[in-house]
């Protein structure tokens, strides 16, 4: 039980991108343990983790589009379970990514999707291993890879 005063912390709320589940479920690549570690720490509720309805849309079109159905059902639905909330994409989104295009040529469309979904939902931090989220004004980015570095108090 909780003593009275007493302050449990609470874990870092991070939005996860397509290519941490995508790493995890791949073949050999130096991104695969440590996207299995963040998902480990996100189903065990150390990593409190959001993604969006877009993620789980490029999940499926990757996986569909490579004739893996039944990868494609499965990783999907693994990142609903890991995650619980789904953020939607909203009109003010579409908005939101609109008006970053002119100051954010060199960010894919879908990424800066995921960015205005962020910002429109108060979530600052990625777990991503696209670099291109780096230096963008309210967003930090934290590699998969550097997972001891950014969290270096949790048992792995």
């Amino acid at each position: 039980m909780k003593k009275a005063g007493t302050r449990t912390a609470s874990p870092m709320l991070c939005f996860l991108d397509s290519n941490i589940p995508m790493y995890a479920a791949g073949t050999d690549h130096p991104y695969r343990e440590p996207c299995q570690r963040v998902l480990r720490l996100s189903a065990r509720g150390v990593l409190a983790a959001v993604t969006s309805a877009e993620v789980l849309q490029e999940i499926l079109h990757r996986y569909l589009a490579l004739r893996r159905p039944a990868d494609a059902v499965a990783i999907t639905q693994d990142l609903i379970v890991i995650c619980g909330c789904i953020l939607p994409v909203t009109l003010d989104d579409i908005e939101r990514a609109l008006e970053l295009v002119g100051s954010q040529p060199h960010i894919p469309a879908r990424d800066l999707l995921h960015v205005a979904v962020m910002q429109n939902n108060g979530t600052s931090h990625i777990i991503s291993a696209d670099a291109h989220f780096d230096g963008l004004p309210g967003i930090t980015r934290l590699d998969p890879a550097d997972i001891a570095i950014w969290l270096p108090t949790v048992k792995q």
